[in-house]
């Protein structure tokens, strides 16, 4: 399926709407800007199986130019809005896009990567022109609406948030489908899992750039259904939406539940929530009373998934699920999960291990044979790179990314314990956990909150650090708490809700004159 499927029936009907400011494009309106643009890169001389990059921020027109890729069957890559220019340059080589397409918005940006991204053979920019780019409005205009023959699907290559260094590229099996007949692996979850129907309104709070978010809005316009986008997610702004659009539907991360259930009752009460039937969530683990609080708030509609952008597998659980193995992330639905130690070896059941998947899913890192090397297990089985166990009825628990584990004296420690304990602090907003040199044990464990109030001084900041450090053990073995605790202002997390912990841990080890 594919939006331009469903304008014989309800071509007037919202395909999307932008939240803030309440654009509105209809399924055919959708379908034709889709198809000027599909035209426009062929005319340009792209065939299918070629790269398009774009970067632009949650914009009107966002999913047009997704499906315009989409419908000339073309390999294309969603790049953040929030990476650098050095970062920007590096993805629009390394994918190989001939053509980049971006925002005024992006100007700067768009600015710097003309000289150092030579493979570009047309550059197209929306709202406004600089110097190098084309107006995107001016060069869809001169094109048809009407389908261009024989279509065959596109498909994205998605690179990684980068929390752990420079960004790769995930590359599925390209076939060449005709557009009609491309089967489509979102849909069916959307339905059979999430209750999800052509009268859905959905929910999208994240930027569509990220994995989940464009392939789930994608998946319910092929479905027919309307998404409802925010340009930038807030609390009280997210409960809103749910109210004035009656919303179906939604996926989000934890730590937008975390940041709902810090506003005054006042305002969570406010709001009108019973439209909703199904809320996903996924990207990171949530913390057990933030997920308990929400199922009571919201009802028994909270859904969970575990997945990576590779598609090697997919967990899933439901409320009721969840509510009888608290903490799990779900049962393999497409997949077979198989935990194993350092050498390889399967781990008895209960004990933590490298999580991997046994699937028929097939996918590389682009441009990076020691990475895709690095995530295949010998017997062909792959991984994400996450730490978990498995328990008697065969329900995954997440301990944390590998990357992430702390050694402490010879203890392995892994820090999501301690931030989950950490953000249900009242006076906690976000935290993270990681470790740093410890001349004596090798690493300790440092906490850097974001505190709801920022210590007016060096004695409230000792005051509440304190307080941190007793509630954390309260709840967890002393050796798994924090020793120490920092506070900002902000932490820096990316808007799909990973946490770039690497900065924070770099800055720490370079401060004390130590390399990770």
């Amino acid at each position: 399926m594919f939006p331009g499927a469903h304008i014989s029936t309800h071509p007037d009907k919202p395909a999307l709407i932008m939240a803030g400011s309440g654009f509105t494009q209809t399924f055919a309106e959708l379908d034709a800007a889709a198809n000027r643009l599909s035209r426009l890169l062929r005319a340009a001389g792209l065939q299918p199986g070629d790269h398009v990059a774009l970067c632009m921020e949650n914009h009107d027109r966002y999913m047009e130019v997704v499906f315009g890729c989409h419908y000339a069957g073309v390999i294309y890559t969603a790049a953040s809005s929030r990476l650098t220019s050095q970062e920007l340059t590096y993805i629009i080589n390394d994918c190989g896009a001939k053509v980049f397409i971006t925002s005024k918005y992006k100007a700067e940006q768009a600015t710097d990567v003309l000289a150092n991204t030579p493979g570009v053979e047309l550059r197209l920019m929306l709202d406004d022109t600089i110097e190098g780019y084309e107006s995107y409005e001016s060069a869809v205009a001169q094109h048809s609406a009407e389908p261009m023959e024989g279509r065959i699907a596109g498909m994205d290559m998605l690179y990684s948030s980068g929390t752990t260094g420079m960004p790769k590229g995930v590359l599925g099996q390209f076939v060449e489908r005709p557009l009609e007949q491309s089967p489509g692996t979102i849909m069916p979850l959307l339905q059979l899992l999430f209750g999800m129907t052509p009268d859905a309104v959905y929910l999208s709070p994240a930027p569509f750039y990220h994995a989940a978010p464009l392939r789930f809005c994608m998946a319910v316009m092929n479905l027919g259904a309307t998404v409802v986008s925010m340009e930038h997610f807030d609390a009280e702004g997210y409960l809103a939406a749910v109210e004035k659009f009656k919303v179906t539907h939604s996926q989000v991360v934890p730590t937008m539940f975390v940041r709902m259930l810090k506003l005054d009752e006042a305002v969570r009460t406010r709001y009108d929530v019973s439209s909703l039937e199904a809320v996903v969530h996924a990207a990171a683990p949530c913390p057990i009373p933030v997920k308990k609080q929400m199922i009571e708030w919201f009802g028994p509609v909270i859904h969970e998934y575990y997945a990576g952008t590779e598609g090697n597998g997919f967990i899933y659980c439901n409320s009721e699920s969840w509510l009888a193995h608290e903490g799990t992330v779900g049962q393999p639905l497409n997949c077979v999960l198989h935990i194993c130690d350092e050498n390889g070896l399967e781990v008895p059941q209960g004990e933590s291990g490298t999580i991997f998947f046994e699937s028929e899913a097939k996918f590389e890192y682009h441009n990076d044979p020691e990475k895709t090397k690095s995530s295949r297990h010998a017997k062909g089985w792959s991984t994400l790179g996450d730490v978990g166990y498995v328990d008697a009825d065969g329900f995954l628990y997440l301990t944390d990314r590998k990357a992430y584990m702390i050694i402490s004296g010879g203890v392995n420690i892994y820090p999501q314990e301690a931030e989950n304990v950490l953000v249900t602090h009242p006076k906690v907003v976000d935290v993270a956990v990681f470790g740093v040199p410890n001349e004596d044990f090798g690493e300790e464990v440092k906490a850097v909150v974001q505190p709801k109030e920022m210590p007016a001084d060096a004695a409230a900041a000792e005051a509440l650090a304190k307080e941190l450090i007793a509630f954390c053990k309260t709840q967890l073995a002393d050796v798994k708490c924090p020793r120490s605790v920092d506070f900002r202002t902000e932490l820096p997390r990316h808007p799909t809700g990973k946490l770039y912990k690497r900065l924070l841990k770099d800055e720490y080890w370079k401060a004390a004159g130590r390399s990770i």
